[in-house]
C-alpha cells in the first residue's frame, strides 16, 4: 500500500493519520533587557534579515537622509562676489602675499588693540583667500584728513 509520504497506521476500523505533538508553551520566552539589547545594536550583531537588523539600518537611513535638512553643518559656500573688486593680492618674492584692502571693507574702530585689527583684516581677507591665512604685518594709507584709505596687508599660509 502507497502512503506517498504520509505517516499512516491502520487501528480498528480504518486508516487515521498521525500527527505529531505540538510542544505546549508553559512558560513565556525570556524577554532581553533593553540594556543588552542596544548593546547588540551597538556591536551590530544580528544577523542580516533579523527584524533588528532592519530596525539598525531603516536608523542609518533616516539619520543620513533627514539630518541636513534637521542640522546645519555650516558647510554652504560663501559668496565671493562683492569682495572681490576691492582686493588686490600680489606675491612677496616667496615669502607670502602682499593684499590691498579698502578701508571700508575692514571694519575697525578707532583706537584699536593689534589684535583686534588683526582678526578685523583676516575676517576681510577671509571671502577672497579662505581662512589659513596669517597676518604678519599691516600698513595704512590715510587721506589728507587722517582717515584710513588703504590697508596693506603682508601674510602667509
Amino acid at each position: 500500500m502507497s502512503t506517498s509520504g504520509a505517516n499512516l497506521t491502520s487501528e480498528g476500523k480504518g486508516l487515521s493519520r498521525e500527527t505529531p505533538a505540538v510542544p505546549e508553551r508553559s512558560q513565556a520566552s525570556p524577554r532581553r533587557p533593553i540594556s543588552q539589547v542596544l548593546k547588540s545594536y551597538f556591536y551590530w550583531t544580528y544577523p542580516r534579515g533579523s527584524f533588528h537588523y532592519d530596525v539598525m539600518v531603516t536608523l542609518i537611513l533616516l539619520f543620513i537622509f533627514v539630518t541636513p535638512y534637521v542640522w546645519d553643518y555650516g558647510d554652504k559656500p560663501r559668496s565671493t562676489a562683492s569682495h572681490t573688486s576691492n582686493v588686490v593680492i600680489r606675491g612677496d618674492g616667496g615669502h607670502g602675499l602682499i593684499v590691498t584692502l579698502q578701508a571700508s571693507d575692514v571694519n575697525v574702530p578707532p583706537a584699536s588693540s593689534d589684535a583686534v585689527i588683526k582678526k578685523a583684516l583676516k575676517k576681510a581677507m577671509e571671502p577672497v583667500l579662505g581662512d589659513s591665512m596669517f597676518v604678519d604685518r599691516w600698513q595704512v594709507t590715510r587721506d589728507s584728513s587722517g582717515n584710513p584709505q588703504t590697508w596693506t596687508v603682508f601674510a602667509h599660509r
